[in-house]
């Protein structure tokens, strides 16, 4: 009996499961459809033979990648080798996508089987992937399956941001948007400020410069010599701002009021900035270009070639096609009109706006079309493939188209496209080494300008961790000067005894409450220092004589307080309430005599 494994490719790693009831299954499809669904079933009928963790996300990666390219990864080889039966001819191996069981039937010889009740089961199995791997839940998995599709795509894309052919599709459309938009308001400001100065038109044929001249000049009757000067960086010839000076005196036009003045200055603003806007474009699709396709626009120039890359979809695409379709790219009405009445098929599209065809005689210019879109098929797939652009090989194209015209209007023989090549060779490396060299010395600075970023926003990040505790030690520092200044003056003025029972105070006090205070103090106190005699600072005198009679009642006090021990607090008020009245008396006597 033909035992049936299946190999499962997951997120986080290869499931080798196995089926029983081989015949039965195959035979009975619609059940295993109606089984998958039912875990209890789907488990009734597939079993878990081994499982195989991918180590990391790059391993992963390998893995997958092997998997699409239709090769055997050495993980999965041991994992065959391992747990499948060692008679190959007994065991039928179930997988998904046919390159990669065909090449494990050929490395290992396993029958490999595709389709049918095989997709049915890998339905069921990534169904139920989560319940039968143990330890791995359905969030897990999801995440997994998420970060291998990120990378694997980026792997895949490889995308450049410099050299992206979108961009240049939309410029070159709206490049041709804008002509014909400028052309159709050109005509309109021509026809609308006509009435007022019909003359205007004759004189000046370029659009852009007309809508200039009817924004600045506005009514004709105000234009005089002082404006003559203005005229001519206008219109770049100070023949034409004289003929438009003489012919806005005898100008046939009708008067205009001020508001259709004031409109058409304001329309002919609108598509002065539309035709500056076009310039600035055309300049951003030539910078394009020389980044994208730097040799098939210096072969055919950056409108043309751009037209040929949007008009094909992608540079990409361009590369793929063959020559005889570039040459009649943009022609597609005219050829399927030929080929219906059976008439001639045109001889070119999109690269008739190249200057090579003009130049050309007309019994040349088919044979000069197919030779150029010859070299442009050349060129498109360079740009498309090579590395490192550069525009040596367009130079080098465009010299021998150059070549093969003088041939054909002189008979001069052309160089060998093979000795041409070989020199463009030669050029393009050195060319491609200076443009690694500029590059690297781009990226290094670039690195050291992050390095410089990072390390900015690491010390900003460590000053703004700080400043809370330098903000306190700030705070306490002052604090501490203030009670050291405060310590120290006095002792420098010979005050203190005054710094040891008074703080500065902000409004000063009556002498009444100080010595009611300095009383209440010494009561409460035990004992009082020995003071040392101060000189007096430039105070009053008698703030000082109030301190020192304010001593003396205390020490009087105190020798009172250590003979009678009060009972309660009320004598204490009492007996402070006739020492203040005694001394109020002496401070009176005091200041009588002085």
């Amino acid at each position: 009996m033909v035992l049936l494994h299946v190999l499962f490719e997951h997120a986080v790693g290869y499931a080798l499961l196995a089926l029983k009831e081989v015949e039965e299954i195959s035979l009975l499809l619609p059940q295993v459809e109606e089984c998958v669904l039912n875990l209890g079933k789907f488990h009734s009928i597939v079993r878990l033979v081994a499982f195989c963790p991918f180590s990391s996300s790059q391993a992963a990666l390998e893995n997958a990648n092997a998997v699409s390219e239709g090769v055997v990864h050495e993980d999965l080889r041991l994992l065959l080798e391992t747990h499948l039966p060692s008679k190959k001819k007994k065991v039928l191996l179930g997988v998904g996508d046919p390159k990669i069981g065909a090449a494990i039937q050929e490395e290992l010889g396993y029958n490999c089987q595709t389709g049918g009740v095989i997709a049915e089961i890998l339905r069921g199995v990534r169904l139920h992937f989560h319940n039968l791997v143990k330890g791995l839940t359905d969030l897990s998995a999801c995440k997994a399956q998420l970060g291998l599709g990120h990378s694997y795509s980026r792997a895949k894309v490889k995308f450049n941001v410099n050299r992206v052919d979108n961009m240049i599709i939309q410029s070159i459309s709206l490049l041709d948007q804008l002509d014909k938009d400028i052309n159709t308001f050109s005509m309109r400001v021509r026809e609308w400020y006509g009435y007022h100065f019909p003359e205007l038109v004759k004189v000046v044929s370029d659009n852009a410069t007309y809508c200039r001249l009817a924004q600045f000049i506005g009514n004709r009757r105000e234009l005089n010599e002082e404006k003559l000067e203005k005229l001519e960086e206008l219109t770049m010839d100070g023949a034409k701002a004289k003929a438009i000076l003489d012919a806005s005196r005898s100008s046939m036009g009708m008067d205009i009021s001020a508001i259709d003045l004031i409109n058409i200055e304001t329309f002919s603003s609108r598509v002065v900035s539309l035709s500056e806007y076009r310039q600035s474009l055309h300049t951003y699709l030539r910078s394009k270009m020389s980044q994208v396709a730097p040799s098939l626009s210096a072969l055919i120039g950056e409108a043309v070639g751009a037209r040929l890359i949007a008009h094909a979809g992608s540079l990409t695409n361009l590369a793929k096609y063959p020559a005889s379709t570039v040459q009649i790219l943009g022609a597609e009405k005219a050829l399927f009109r030929a080929l219906k009445t059976r008439g001639n098929t045109p001889k070119y599209g999109l690269i008739f706006h190249s200057t090579f065809i003009g130049r050309a005689a007309a019994k040349n210019k088919g044979r000069i079309s197919r030779y150029l879109a010859n070299k442009c098929s050349i060129a498109s797939r360079i740009d498309c493939f090579s590395e490192v652009p550069t525009s040596v090989f367009g130079e080098k194209l465009r010299e021998q188209v150059e070549e093969r015209l003088s041939f054909y209007e002189t008979g001069e023989i052309p160089r060998k496209n093979l000795d041409v090549m070989k020199e463009a060779m030669v050029q393009a490396e050195e060319a491609a080494a200076e443009i690694t060299r500029k590059l690297e010395k781009r990226e290094k600075k670039r690195l050291k300008k992050e390095k410089k970023r990072l390390a900015a926003l690491a010390l900003t990040s460590e000053n703004n961790s700080s400043t809370p505790e330098e903000c306190e030690e700030a705070t306490e520092k002052p604090k501490k000067k203030k009670k050291q200044k405060l310590q120290e003056v006095p002792q420098e003025n010979g005050m203190e005894d005054l710094s040891a029972s008074y703080s500065k105070p902000k409004k000063k006090k009556p002498k009444e409450e100080l010595v009611s205070g300095d009383l209440e103090e010494t009561t409460g106190s035990s004992s009082v220092p020995k003071r040392k005699k101060s000189l007096p600072r430039e105070e009053p005198v008698s703030y000082v004589e109030e301190a020192a009679n304010s001593r003396k009642a205390s020490k009087k006090k105190r020798k009172l307080s250590s003979q009678e021990e009060p009972a309660s607090s009320g004598p204490e008020e009492a007996a402070s309430s006739k020492s203040s009245s005694k001394k109020k008396k002496k401070l009176q006597k005091l200041s009588q005599e002085d």
